[in-house]
């Protein structure tokens, strides 16, 4: 017998909890609701859940922060809530590693759609390629990437600010050196959700990395392109413990 995926509903709107949560269960979802991000870190102290529901209005650290904390140690899907028409924290939310939003007022149907997409792609991707959690020291080419605070140091000592996309993108090549990744890989690692216009997205977002690393434009020396294929990180990785 499967053990039911576990969805952790967090959400100060009491209304919104308990019908998510009924709702959730009678699709077969072992489901876990909290009001706030004391209740998000406690649940996931003691359990894991499979996708992670979170609104961006919480009390205390808003929804945004939690994505942040959550990504800085993991990789679980999350979705997020915010208001209809707020464009930009579905913007920031995106950049700061949630794989999806939904607007309120919202259907507990496309909830559900969502719910199964995200858990459908992660689920997707070869082992080999799943991601892993986000902590860790990576050096390379004399760079170095600490996966905990998101920092990228230079050869130089300079520390070189990343975006979320970008962080996400090179955390992706540093746990697979050496390989070919096909532009479909790349798009089911970054965001775990249909491709839709991000698939041309990804040649631009690594050429921005390139841009950060310092590479040359027409000859790159670490982010190598493969005829139609993909990229490959083509630097030898170190990893380490913080």
């Amino acid at each position: 017998m499967n053990t039911p995926d576990h969805i952790l509903v967090v959400d100060d709107d009491r209304e919104i909890r308990t019908l998510l949560g009924e709702y959730l269960q009678q699709q077969g979802y072992r489901v876990t609701t909290v009001a706030d991000g004391r209740g998000l870190r406690a649940t996931v102290e003691t359990s894991r859940p499979d996708v992670i529901i979170l609104d961006v209005m919480l009390p205390g650290d808003d929804g945004l922060t939690l994505c942040r904390e959550l990504r800085a140690r993991s990789g679980v899907p999350i979705i997020m809530l915010t208001a209809r028409g707020d464009e930009t924290d579905r913007i920031v939310g995106l950049e700061l590693g949630a794989d999806d939003y939904v607007a309120k007022p919202f259907s507990p149907r496309e909830l559900l759609a969502r719910i199964k997409s995200v858990l459908r792609r992660a689920r997707s991707l070869p082992d080999n390629l799943q991601g892993d959690d986000a902590s860790g020291v990576f050096r390379f080419a004399g760079w170095t990437l600490d996966a905990a605070t998101r920092n990228l140091t230079s050869p130089q000592g300079v520390v070189v600010a990343l975006s979320g996309t970008d962080f996400r993108l090179l955390k992706i090549f540093v746990d697979h050196p050496n390989r070919v990744l096909t532009r479909d890989q790349l798009i089911d690692l970054m965001l775990s959700r249909e491709a839709g216009p991000y698939d041309r997205a990804i040649d631009v977002q690594v050429s921005r990395l390139r841009q950060r690393l310092n590479e040359d434009a027409k000859d790159p020396a670490i982010i190598k392109t493969v005829r139609g294929q993909g990229y490959v990180f083509a630097a030898h990785v170190e990893a380490g413990a913080r």
